[in-house]
């Protein structure tokens, strides 16, 4: 087997794990881990919510307590290898920079006035504004990417652009303005009528687009689209597509926002799935990893022309925690180690030696079961024939020690979004798994199927 290339230097390194061994407990040392899981178990249950307090007892009921690096820790001893965290942990967990900045702030000054200026808020700004595409230098900080989801679609109200064009299969987010734009209708559903004026069209499909924009009023509106669909299941659009769709935006007058939460900040082994076609929207939503896996921060990054009305007045749009100095030191930190560290070449080099493992592993072991394995840089997706399988690797992953996501917008599609700091010999040890997940998912297949088939007793 190829080597993975050599880790980054820069993180604090932790020493790796065997996933499901038994650590040192972190939980509490007067409960026992079982009463640990049944304490937390039924907090959820009575304060949270009963669903998912079921669907943490089919993941074995484990409770998390502690991180470090690409490893998670349970309060029963286990070590986790998680290659999930839905995008946000790019650096892995507690990154030594980021908590120290992080820490420091805290000691001195978490929260801001909101009266006063703040030098916290704009040094993150610029540094954000240094690694965007150009032109792109004006944000509004915010707090979950649904956040900036809705930064964006005021700002294109304040530009007249009441029509919204999104995607089907894309995910947004679930506040109302967000799951307006969700291109998924189990989300939308229940909530009923939503925001007027959303249209959802095929992804991928930059004529469809064109001609929906040739039909209505010219300077009227926003198109909202991922640069790769994480949440459907990671669907990467035909080459070319980004750019056919800008220029249709730009021939019309329509604002082109480019929702990068999920991909940006190198998770597709490129600073921005905008980089990919030399695309520059004229907005650009940014969240997860500018966190560094410390303090939740989101952004929406804009051009001067288009951020003017949320520049010329200071209370047009606001939040009492957007920019808090303690969030802002997390995202000036994490920027920083991105680019020192060099981690989105680290993306790209990993995903391009994950990648073709994974689908050599997954055609081998699981056979008709798979459908098809894609992705790009740390963001890969395994989809399956059915969603039951995809809960089954799911499952069997976790047992071993490896967490993953499944797709909140394609059941049937497991996603691997590991951190750009995995060891060697972690990944030795994911692909190693997942090779042992898809073999057991495959023999519990085949002996279902051989028990169906089986003919039934005649009585005598």
């Amino acid at each position: 087997m190829t080597s993975p290339p050599a880790r980054t230097r820069g993180h604090t390194k932790t020493p790796t794990p065997v996933p499901g061994r038994q650590q040192r407990p972190p939980g509490d040392p007067d409960l026992s881990p079982e009463k640990t899981k049944a304490a937390v178990t039924a907090r959820y249950r009575a304060h949270l919510s009963p669903a998912r307090a079921t669907l943490g007892e089919l993941f074995g009921g484990l409770v998390e307590s502690s991180s470090s690096g690409a490893w998670v820790f349970t309060t029963d001893g286990r070590a986790l290898l998680n290659c999930g965290g839905y995008g946000v942990l790019l650096m892995g967990a507690r990154h030594p920079r980021v908590v120290r900045a992080v820490t420091e702030q805290i000691a001195t000054h978490p929260v801001a006035t909101r009266m006063l200026l703040e030098p916290r808020a704009g040094a993150a700004a610029e540094a954000l504004a240094a690694v965007t595409p150009p032109g792109l230098d004006h944000v509004h900080f915010a707090g979950s990417g649904a956040e900036a989801v809705e930064a964006a679609l005021k700002l294109a109200r304040c530009h007249g652009r009441t029509r919204v064009l999104a995607t089907h299969g894309g995910y947004h987010g679930k506040t109302m303005g967000a799951l307006s734009a969700t291109g998924n209708p189990m989300y939308r559903e229940p909530f009923l009528p939503l925001l007027p004026e959303f249209r959802h069209l095929p992804y991928g499909d930059a004529a469809a687009l064109e001609q929906e924009l040739a039909q209505g009023p010219a300077d009227t509106a926003c198109v909202i689209v991922e640069p790769v669909q994480a949440e459907a299941g990671v669907h990467l659009p035909p080459p070319g597509y980004l750019s056919e769709v800008a220029a249709s935006c730009r021939a019309h007058g329509a604002l082109l926002v480019l929702d990068e939460v999920q991909t940006g900040l190198g998770r597709l082994g490129t600073w921005w799935g905008a980089d990919r076609e030399g695309v520059i929207p004229d907005m650009l939503l940014v969240g997860k990893a500018l966190s560094g896996g410390v303090i939740p921060v989101s952004a929406m990054v804009a051009r001067q022309e288009v951020f003017q009305p949320f520049g010329s007045d200071p209370f047009v749009h606001t939040s009492t925690f957007s920019a808090a100095p303690v969030a802002m030191a997390a995202a000036e930190a994490a920027i920083a180690c991105i680019e020192e560290e060099g981690l989105v070449s680290r993306a790209k080099a990993l995903g391009s030696h994950l990648l073709p493992r994974i689908r050599q592993i997954a055609a081998e072991c699981l056979g008709e079961l798979l459908v098809e394995v894609r992705g790009a840089g740390l963001l890969i997706g395994v989809e399956l024939a059915e969603p039951g399988l995809t809960a089954e690797l799911l499952l069997e992953l976790i047992s071993r020690g490896v967490i993953a996501n499944h797709s909140l917008n394609s059941h049937a599609v497991l996603r691997f979004t590991p951190p750009a700091v995995l060891t060697d010999r972690d990944v030795d040890i994911l692909l190693t798994t997942f090779e042992q997940a898809c073999t057991a998912l495959s023999e519990s297949r085949r002996n279902a199927w051989k028990e169906e088939s089986r003919p039934c007793a005649v009585p005598s």
